[in-house]
């Protein structure tokens, strides 16, 4: 049997993928498991209240009946700054016989405790970012064969369509469709319609960024998420996002781009994209669309099927 590679002094698992964050920590707490495994695992919970020397203490005991303790700390960016100065200074020389997991949703790399987490070793940071755009689908067939599933590409939009990006909701979904299958099979469109509730939620200035980034099937994706809300009041905010984008256009082509949020009247990290998504049309095309904008805005005024006017928007604004 291979032996197990030998653990590094410290990992920090960072990003918003839970299930990763929890396979990580799985994978390392496996590695305490023994006859002295109440021991040698130590799960400490990040708070205001931690106090330095409660961790360091932890980490600088020595493993019993094994050749290392594990000590896991979650939610590392709550760690109060006393705390992790503390362990920036550990692991310049930390304790051989421990192995510190540190998770988090996000830790800045500029941070000293980043820089010191990632000077431990080359796969000491471990990315746990989500996966989305065209990497999403193939993760969740993924995601589905390890619950003896198979996984139409169209299930699988609609999939996430109905329950978001969220690692951790998607398993949650495939396991329970796995046992309504008696163990496994093959999961269709119709089967995640008539199963699977609604319970993304969705804010609309996604939708306009997606749509303004010409993603034709998160798009309609989106657009599925906010149905039963105000039609025309969307159709409104797709037209003042092409508007953005016009003007976004028209500054950079006098090579003023830099003028868009003043222009706009809105903070420079709320239109940061939109000159380069402006880029994704060509000359005069979002002057078009905004002609189209108006006539799908009459035609909702004048009883048009809501649906398929915003779809036929959507697929305008997307150049399909």
């Amino acid at each position: 049997m291979a032996q197990a590679p030998q653990l590094l002094a410290a990992y920090l698992a960072v990003g918003p993928d839970e299930l990763k964050r929890k396979e990580t920590l799985s994978r390392l707490k496996a590695r305490a498991a023994g006859p002295f495994e109440a021991f040698n695992l130590e799960e400490i919970e990040a708070s205001a209240d931690l106090e330095p020397q409660t961790l360091l203490s932890s980490l600088n005991t020595l493993p019993m009946g094994a050749d290392r303790r594990i000590v896991v700390v979650e939610n590392a960016e709550k760690l109060p700054k006393p705390v992790s100065e503390a362990l920036v200074k550990y692991l310049a020389n930390p304790n051989e016989a421990c192995t510190l997991c540190l998770t988090a949703t996000t830790l800045a790399k500029t941070t000293r405790l980043y820089k010191a987490l990632a000077k431990v070793g080359p796969k000491a940071v471990i990315d746990c970012s989500a996966k989305k755009g065209r990497d999403l689908l193939p993760y969740v067939q993924k995601l589905a064969r390890s619950h003896n599933l198979t996984i139409s590409s169209d299930a699988a939009s609609e999939l996430t369509a109905r329950v978001g990006e969220s690692s951790t909701m998607l398993d949650t979904q495939l396991a329970s469709l796995s046992a309504l299958l008696g163990g496994g099979g093959n999961v269709t469109l119709g089967l995640v319609e008539s199963n699977v509730a609604r319970v993304a939620e969705v804010k609309p200035w996604e939708f306009l960024d997606r749509l303004a980034q010409r993603a034709f099937a998160r798009s309609l994706q989106l657009l599925r998420l906010l149905d039963g809300g105000s039609a025309i009041g969307l159709c409104s905010l797709v037209c003042g996002r092409v508007r953005e984008l016009i003007c976004a256009k028209s500054l950079a082509a006098r090579g003023e781009g830099g003028l868009v949020a003043k222009e706009l009247k809105k903070q420079d990290w709320q239109v940061r994209n939109l000159g380069r998504w402006a880029g994704n049309f060509r000359d005069g095309e979002l002057e078009h669309l905004l002609s189209e904008c108006a006539d799908a805005d009459a035609a909702l005024k004048s009883g048009a099927d809501e649906r398929s006017t915003l779809t036929a928007l959507v697929c305008s604004v997307c150049g399909r």
